[in-house]
């Protein structure tokens, strides 16, 4: 742990959980950092080397800082009020958490993470991930014959309809020989790992409700369709991730048409089944989504079974609504499953959890990789760099719209969010503007000025940058149904090519900088319009700042070389909206 001297710490100890009961470890001076000064900002810092033994699969640990003694008192330091017990001459003491430093005392839930379950595969880390809804990206120009609910619409000439009837049958024929016509696109965005969502066969164009898992959509160009991207993508040292619903199938699928025509069939007890009227559960009601039954030892056989068929093709896995599988009333079986799939996966395929919403609890516990992470980052952005005139009736189910928040609020919301959750997790979770679940990010911010700043902080904060194909261009969308946009490949009009440079100029910078991918974070400021930070290795350290308006200048902590966007100065300039990379030189 690095402390400034200016903080007064004449002392630490690390407070570790074993087996529930808290043990105090001493910490020693590390006078090889602190002599060698690594941090970069000049001779104020101290380090501080204490070791621990991971007794159990996930160790929790704080800091525990002392103050006043040989390094100075702590009259005026950052760890306490002035009015506080060292100030009037007696010791004093603050904890140290991943939220931050406190004071008071608090409980175990931000402490940090040491986690000892097998780690996600090593290529996560470095990962740029680029979602693709199959129907809306690319065409091979193959005519197939169309099912008879799909609703036929022209790629460039008819608009997506954003609600009501047709959303779900629209049909513009993208396919996965489309997407290999526009691999040059993707990769040369900066992006290494291709996301698509369902390829199963189903009677809508978003797939979720599969009608099987045991081959790829016709309309899509079937299994060979799929070999041939994967192989395209994998010739290109990139990878390639599906999309499955753990928590419930089609209502044409085979388990669930055998299941409710045979109240004797081995498929019943897949699903849930009033005994009295007949009736079936169903994800929120849609009775085209039965719920799947995890108490049934088949449905804890064949789902696993099917995530691995597909291993070799796939990568892996981004899980659908994972925050239910498993649940249902009293059941919750979701941590179970969660570990019953990764072990089915095997050490090399990635397993990340869709989730809305607060993720933490079902992290770190040997399922789950990371999240899509719009709670704790998708939602404190759009409320800092929302634009003035947005007008949305909820964000992802949340009643109100987007709120107006400042700065502060923002930091404090991604650092409750990274708290509760081990660093592991939240730097192999998705972070994420939008998707094909939400409005787009240019329709939040309402401008490209604070799209691109959004955009510099999905490429230089902690975890993995998710990019929604086509907001690249500044595609626009009111919600989910609405961004589902076909993509502008002969549309000039409709790609914005100021936005698309940004892209590639700040995905090429995270590519390029390892401090971006697998760096610490340091918050240096915050207020109503402004944030910095930097992201750190034991050889570089990059600052970051975000503003989303113009202010007053701030002094850099130390001589900087301008990396993106910025001058080689002596100052952060105050001009905004605008995003600046810095290395500092030590």
């Amino acid at each position: 742990m690095r402390t400034p001297l200016a903080a007064g710490v004449t002392g630490v100890h690390v407070r570790a959980v074993c087996d529930g009961e808290p043990r105090y470890i001493g910490a020693t001076v590390d006078t090889a950092r602190t002599s060698s000064n690594i941090s970069g900002y000049g001779a104020t810092d101290v380090w501080w080397r204490a070791e621990i033994t991971a007794v159990n699969p996930v160790t929790r640990y704080r800091f525990l800082l002392h103050t006043g003694g040989p390094h100075g008192s702590s009259r005026g330091s950052s760890l306490g009020p002035s009015d506080g017990p060292a100030a009037r001459g007696g010791a004093g003491q603050a904890w140290l958490t991943a939220a931050g430093v406190v004071t008071h005392d608090v409980t175990d839930a931000t402490d940090f993470r040491l986690v000892t379950h097998e780690p996600p595969p090593s290529w996560m880390a470095d990962a740029v991930v680029y979602q693709i809804f199959p129907d809306r990206f690319g065409r091979s120009g193959q005519d197939r014959p169309l099912p008879g609910w799909a609703l036929p619409r022209d790629w460039d000439r008819d608009p997506v309809i954003a609600s009501g009837p047709g959303t779900s049958q629209q049909f513009y024929g993208g396919d996965l020989d489309g997407v290999v016509r526009h691999l040059d696109h993707i990769e040369a965005l900066g992006a290494d790992t291709v996301y698509l969502t369902p390829i199963f066969p189903a009677r809508s164009n978003h797939r979720y409700d599969a009608a099987a898992f045991d081959r790829v959509d016709p309309l899509l160009g079937g299994d060979e369709a799929l070999h041939r991207l994967s192989g395209a993508l994998h010739a290109r040292g990139m990878r390639l991730l599906g999309d499955i619903t753990t928590n419930h199938c089609g209502d044409a699928h085979p388990w669930f048409t055998a299941a409710v025509s045979d109240v004797h069939a081995p498929e019943r007890e897949m699903f849930f089944f009033d005994p009295v009227t007949g009736d079936y559960a169903s994800w929120w009601g849609v009775k085209s989504l039965p719920k799947l039954n995890w108490n049934s030892g088949l449905v804890r056989s064949r789902v696993p079974a099917v995530l691995k068929r597909w291993l070799g093709p796939l990568d892996g896995w981004r899980v659908d609504v994972a925050n239910m599988t498993g649940r249902l009333g009293a059941d919750d079986h979701t941590h179970e499953v969660a570990a019953l799939l990764r072990r089915t996966l095997g050490p090399g395929a990635a397993l990340i959890a869709e989730h809305n919403h607060d993720a933490s609890a079902d992290l770190d516990r040997d399922g789950w990789h990371g999240t899509m992470n719009y709670g704790g980052f998708t939602r404190p952005v759009w409320s800092w760099l929302r634009g003035p005139d947005l007008d949305l009736d909820h964000f992802l189910g949340v009643p109100g719209g987007v709120p107006v928040r400042d700065g502060r609020q923002t930091l404090a919301t991604l650092r409750t969010f990274a708290a509760h959750m081990s660093w592991r997790a939240l730097t192999h979770s998705w972070q994420l503007l939008d998707s094909h679940d939400s409005p787009r990010i240019r329709t939040v911010t309402g401008a490209r000025d604070r799209h691109l700043v959004a955009l510099g902080l999905q490429a230089t904060l902690p975890g993995t940058p998710m990019v929604f194909a086509g907001s690249e261009f500044g595609l626009c969308g009111v919600n989910g149904e609405h961004a589902r946009t076909p993509m502008p490949w002969n549309r000039p009009a409709d790609q914005d090519r100021e936005t698309l440079a940004a892209y590639r100029d700040l995905l090429g910078l995270r590519r390029a900088e390892p401090a971006l991918r697998r760096g610490g974070l340091r918050w240096l400021h915050a207020d109503d319009d402004c944030l910095v930070f930097t992201r750190e290795t034991a050889q570089e350290t990059l600052l970051v700042c975000a503003r989303r308006a113009p202010g007053p200048p701030l002094p850099l902590p130390a001589r900087a070389t301008a990396v993106y966007a910025a001058a080689d100065t002596d100052t952060i300039p105050g001009d905004g909206p605008s995003f600046s990379v810095w290395r500092l030189t030590r």
